[in-house]
């Protein structure tokens, strides 16, 4: 099979992974993503591509503002602020990325956020639909 056909099949069953997630999957699909452009950032700096290590931090940076601009600060409280702040550090660093400290930068980001997204992952079913009630009584 060629390279192509396999871009074009897991193109398309995203978008029918996306197109059937719930909030919090989508969420995670954003999260897991962010991580694996950043270990395809760290492969390029270290085969010296710049256009795809600038591309993929590019990429993981969107990800991560996303992340951050869709927080809910009023009803996450201070545990929202403070991951609010973690995104902002992330941002902050990725930004610094040159060809000397680059793999660095991504070890630790990718250290920083890996709990993160492990926490996220674990909710539990149950504590979803909790959220997700309490969700639609705000907006009632």
């Amino acid at each position: 099979m060629s390279v192509k056909a396999i871009n074009a099949y897991q193109k398309g069953s995203l978008k029918q992974d996306v197109a059937s997630a719930d909030p919090h999957r989508l969420t995670l699909m954003l999260m897991q993503g962010a991580l694996d452009r950043l270990a395809y950032a760290k492969g390029c700096i270290t085969r010296d591509d710049l256009k795809g290590r600038a591309e993929n931090l590019s990429k993981a940076t969107a990800i991560f503002i996303n992340l951050r601009d869709t927080l809910n600060v009023d009803v996450g409280g201070e545990f929202a602020e403070n991951i609010f702040s973690l995104y902002n550090y992330i941002i902050d660093k990725l930004t610094e990325i040159d060809t000397e400290n680059g793999i660095t930068i991504i070890d630790e980001v990718s250290s920083l956020y890996l709990p993160i997204k492990d926490a996220w992952a674990a909710i539990s079913e149950e504590d979803k639909q909790i959220a997700y009630s309490a969700a639609q009584g705000e907006n009632v």
